[in-house]
């Protein structure tokens, strides 16, 4: 018999990720916005994105990824080459 989602049950409205630094949570929020707004996609002040087509979700989401990314990069190619 298998589990499903790993065993864990889902709340409606909760969210399932966890941050493992939690003090990145507001740096995290605030590129979301910077995202979003560059995207041309508003987000609710109740935060809740359900209305939203996957194609919206997904491409925001890919978005920051990349961004994300650029910034490990520029991080990465300061330091110098052992």
């Amino acid at each position: 018999m298998g589990m499903g989602q790993g065993g864990q049950s889902r709340r409606s409205g909760s969210r399932s990720n966890n941050l493992v630094v939690p003090q990145a949570n507001a740096a995290l929020q605030q590129l979301k916005f910077e995202a979003a707004q560059e995207l041309g996609v508003t987000i609710p002040q109740d935060g809740y994105m359900g209305n939203y087509t996957s194609r919206e979700t997904g491409s925001l989401g890919g978005y920051i990824t990349k961004r994300l990314v650029q910034m490990a990069e520029q991080q990465l190619s300061g330091r110098s080459n052992l």
